[in-house]
């Protein structure tokens, strides 16, 4: 209890500052890889060779190499960066080349009968995309998207390297200062558990709540 009392405070705040990179991250990443889903399907082929090295360039380099060179090398290049707008912009580049495989594959599963049949009657492809690319393959996207948002908020306890406060910098300055490092881990451990529980438990509603929709409007 001595622990909870002193060291509490110091780790709701880095667990708050955790759920604000995992929302952001995952909101940015998820937008972003829309984004490039979007582009590898309708852009010219030269274009869609430059959006593959991307992506193979992100999924085949470690996320702590990605946030050292951002962070450190950024300025380089005149991009300084305070640690927590560069831990914000590394888990976007993280996840976006997942996020955009996941929207791809989702399009992918969407007939593509319904597609023609919308192009036949007039419609144009933004409308296309907005009312049945999008909502039926969001549905079969939706698991893979949910899947992947709990692994970033694992990631970002690698923001404690570039000194962004988090739950993980609270729990290493914890360790460092009490040597309890049993209890300070356990302790991380929980804070993600609920944390993970609540991103499953929310996805499996929103999954269902989007299918029912579906099923009512046909």
């Amino acid at each position: 209890m001595d622990l909870v009392s002193q060291y509490g405070p110091a780790l709701l705040r880095g667990f708050g500052i955790t759920v604000i990179c995992w929302i952001l991250g995952t909101i940015f990443g998820m937008a972003l890889g829309l984004v490039i889903a979007l582009i590898q399907r309708y852009a010219p082929r030269p274009v869609r060779w430059l959006i593959q090295i991307y992506i193979e360039v992100i999924r085949g380099t470690p996320f702590l190499v990605q946030l050292f060179v951002l962070y450190y090398g950024g300025p380089l290049i005149g991009l300084r960066l305070d640690a927590l707008p560069a831990g914000l912009l590394g888990l976007t580049i993280y996840g976006s080349p997942y996020f955009a495989e996941i929207f791809r594959s989702g399009f992918r599963a969407v007939a593509h009968g319904q597609i023609e049949a919308a192009r036949a009657i007039g419609m144009t492809e933004p409308t296309i995309i907005r009312r049945i690319l999008l909502p039926l393959g969001l549905v079969s996207a939706l698991p893979a998207l949910v899947n992947f948002s709990i692994i970033l908020t694992k990631e970002t306890v690698i923001l404690s390297i570039i000194t962004v406060p988090e739950l993980m910098y609270q729990v290493s300055r914890m360790s460092a200062e009490t040597f309890r490092y049993v209890e300070a881990n356990l302790v991380l451990a929980l804070f993600f558990w609920a944390l993970v529980e609540t991103i499953s438990r929310l996805g499996r509603r929103l999954e269902a709540r989007i299918t029912q929709h579906l099923i009512e409007r046909t």
